[in-house]
């Protein structure tokens, strides 16, 4: 009798893995196809690798909102991130400001980086926090502990100071193994360039593509990367004043 109990339980558990497997299959080697009637906000981010930009230009291919670097670890500007948010403010795109994970410097100083160069006035979205495997991370991969001790305060200090939990950004794996447990209540924008990510992702922004093309950017990149809103334009414009 008791093998016949668990049976059913073995087959739901064999079919959630089987779900899993293939929706992270098609992440990795798939390619999205992204309903925009379902996902009417379109967005996009850029650095100084999009050079020069036209934000009016932007604006008029139906940009609604723009994430820019501002800052990475504890020590680098993007240099171009004064002028983008200067010529952004004058446009009707809604902006905030992303700033680059560093798993080897401490949170309180990263955090520091970016509120001397991001005014909360300059952005209307919540400041982000990108963090994604760079160098050897991949391979050496940082304990859950060793990085929980770094982006908790860098979050905390970031919400403190603008008023609003900032924006998680990451890829599906560094997702899974640092932020689905740790960090849940967090807004999260997530890299899925092959499939839309809500099988198993709570998601409110989404990058699906970095294969993107655009007139208005003149900068040694010759892509830009687009994003959408999970919702429609009322309730973006709604949450986002």
């Amino acid at each position: 009798m008791k093998k016949k109990r668990i049976a059913p339980v073995l087959i739901i558990a064999a079919g959630l893995l089987l779900t899993f497997i293939a929706w992270a299959w098609s992440c990795l080697f798939a390619r999205a196809d992204v309903n925009r009637s379902k996902y009417p906000v379109f967005g996009v981010d850029v650095s100084n690798y999009q050079g020069d930009i036209d934000w009016d230009t932007l604006e008029a291919q139906g940009v609604q909102f723009a994430f820019i670097k501002a800052t990475e670890g504890s020590g680098h500007t993007d240099e171009s991130v004064r002028r983008n948010l200067e010529r952004a403010a004058q446009t009707g795109i809604k902006v905030s400001c992303y700033h680059f994970f560093s798993f080897d410097s401490a949170g309180e100083t990263q955090a520091e980086n970016y509120i001397g160069s991001v005014s909360p006035d300059e952005i209307q979205l919540p400041p982000v926090v990108d963090i994604e495997y760079y160098g050897d991370k991949r391979h050496s991969k940082p304990s859950l502990s060793e990085t929980e001790e770094i982006l908790r305060p860098l979050l905390e200090r970031l919400e403190e100071y603008y008023g609003v939990k900032p924006i998680i950004y990451t890829t599906i794996p560094v997702y899974y193994r640092y932020v689905r447990k740790s960090f849940p209540d967090y807004p999260l924008w997530i890299r899925c360039t092959q499939a839309e990510p809500d099988m198993l992702v709570d998601w409110t922004f989404w990058q699906y593509t970095d294969k993107g093309r655009l007139e208005g950017y003149f900068g040694e990149e010759e892509y830009i990367d687009y994003n959408v809103f999970c919702g429609s334009e009322e309730e973006f414009f709604s949450l986002y004043k």
